[in-house]
């Protein structure tokens, strides 16, 4: 690997609300400095071996998996992975000579910039939820920056090393001047109906899809229609269920979120950091459904956020299946309550923390 110019590594993943968020930060920094080398250093077999290489990054996979609250007997074998991965986080350095280290969140994160640490190369973190994750509070005492998508996290890091940025949104979300008509041609619905935007995030969200399952059939009738990502979590089975109607729009992922957005009238979605950024910036009425097992509820804590301050409107997860379809299909049809999440969400959307971090990250390695 040539060695010219300077090298930047950025680690983590596990889902979304990571990888694209690290993706939009690599392109303000090439953007800034078009000659920097990044390599982007994930988990094997997840999300990220997968969407770095599309976006038009190198990645290098490590042999890592994180803690299996579910299922104790499956953590025997944790400490030898995290000895190997560490094994492998040398050779990529050996290899790489990085510059500089960011850690975006994803167990993955945690023996990269531990190993940069121990070698005296600044390390960045980039804490997108409000509650900090565990690797990140350990990383981050001997961090040079810490970027946090809200006030307030000085209970987790050093306060003199935080930097409140917001969240990166994806360059395609922010940039979009796809129209609506365009967008719910793409998506193949009709241009006088209602749209309904459905997502769980990248896994998928079992509780919105079980809603969405049992009360597809009533859409037509309501002159609603579905743009529906159902994620990669038994999604064969909804998308049997969704693809007979021609108001329905159903796989396990959409590629084209700035589409999606657009085709949008009211959101339906869980609350993970990245998702409530793209919301506050693409002006949408939402429906928050948090998921009740993030660490210390803290989809609850982004989703209350915005429901205190009349931008959102929130079902919880044990609510769903008695109280989603109703409220959705409510909101679908209150324009003036559309109206006023929209001017009240509008006011809480970042378009340019990608810049800041990169902006920050740069300066430190010239």
């Amino acid at each position: 690997m040539s060695q010219t110019g300077k090298r930047i590594i950025i680690a983590g993943g596990g889902t979304g609300g990571h990888i694209f968020p690290a993706i939009a930060i690599a392109n303000a920094i090439k953007e800034q400095s078009p000659d920097m080398q990044i390599l982007f250093v994930g988990a094997k077999g997840k999300m990220e071996m997968e969407k770095i290489p599309q976006a038009g990054y190198d990645i290098k996979g490590l042999d890592i998996a994180g803690f299996d609250r579910s299922s104790l007997i499956k953590n025997i074998s944790l400490p030898f992975k995290i000895l190997k991965s560490f094994g492998q986080v040398k050779t990529i350095f050996k290899s790489f000579m990085p510059n500089a280290v960011i850690g975006v969140g994803g167990y993955s994160s945690f023996p990269v910039l531990k190993y940069a640490q121990r070698l005296g190369i600044p390390t960045f973190i980039h804490e997108s939820n409000s509650f900090a994750g565990k690797s990140n509070m350990l990383i981050g005492k001997n961090a040079t920056r810490v970027f946090v998508a809200t006030e307030g996290m000085e209970r987790f890091f050093p306060a003199e090393k935080i930097m409140v940025t917001g969240n990166p949104v994806r360059k395609s979300i922010v940039s979009s001047t796809i129209s609506k008509a365009e967008a719910l041609a793409y998506f193949g619905l009709d241009t006088t109906c209602k749209t309904i935007l459905a997502v769980g995030g990248s896994l998928g969200a079992r509780s919105i899809n079980e809603v969405m399952a049992k009360h597809v059939h009533e859409l037509e009738s309501l002159h609603l229609q579905l743009i529906w990502q159902t994620g990669k979590t038994t999604a064969a089975i909804y998308v049997e269920r969704g693809k007979s109607y021609k108001n329905v729009w159903v796989s396990d992922f959409i590629t084209d979120m700035d589409k999606a957005f657009a085709a949008a009238d009211v959101v339906i979605s869980r609350s993970g950091a990245m998702s409530v950024a793209e919301l506050c910036v693409t002006k949408k009425p939402v429906v928050f459904v948090p998921y009740p097992l993030a660490a210390e509820d803290h989809q609850t804590v982004n989703a209350k956020y915005l429901v205190d301050k009349n931008a959102a409107l929130m079902v919880k997860d044990e609510d769903a299946q008695s109280k989603l379809f109703g409220t959705i299909t409510m909101l679908a049809t209150n324009v003036p309550m559309q109206e006023k999440l929209i001017q009240n969400i509008s006011r809480y959307a970042v378009t340019n923390a990608d810049e800041i971090i990169a902006k920050e990250v740069l300066q430190s390695i010239q």
